[in-house]
């Protein structure tokens, strides 16, 4: 039986995790959590923990990221039933805020753009 080892073990790993916690989180029924999108996963070579990274679309980010981290058991419960690893990390919510900061930089480059284009136009 050939082992699977290596740097791209743990990438498939990482991504299998991220594309199982993407179903399992549409299932909670918990109200806190808002409609998530699991942007990245990031495993420790061991295996023993991971970083879960999301945004949310609408809803609370920090209000998620607590119900995410109290059902942290339930969903790796969930993992283990559909992984085929020894180990099956324990899960820490991250709220990535990349999204809304992104947002905030548009909103400032057009506020900068609609303030320059007035300043021309009084000129």
């Amino acid at each position: 039986m050939k082992k699977h080892s290596g740097p791209h073990r743990d990438l498939r790993i990482a991504d299998q995790i991220q594309r199982d916690l993407a179903e399992l989180i549409r299932g909670l029924k918990d109200p806190r959590v808002g409609m998530v999108t699991v942007q990245a996963v990031e495993v420790t070579p061991d295996y023993a923990h991971a970083k879960v990274y999301f945004s949310i679309l609408v809803g609370d980010g920090e209000a998620s990221q607590e119900a995410l981290n109290q059902s942290a058991g339930f969903l790796r419960n969930g993992l283990f039933k559909r992984l085929q690893i020894h180990t099956v990390p324990t899960l820490h919510f991250i709220y990535d805020r990349t999204s809304e900061r992104a947002a905030d930089m548009n909103s400032l480059i057009a506020r900068a753009v609609a303030s320059r284009s007035k300043d021309d136009e009084d000129a």
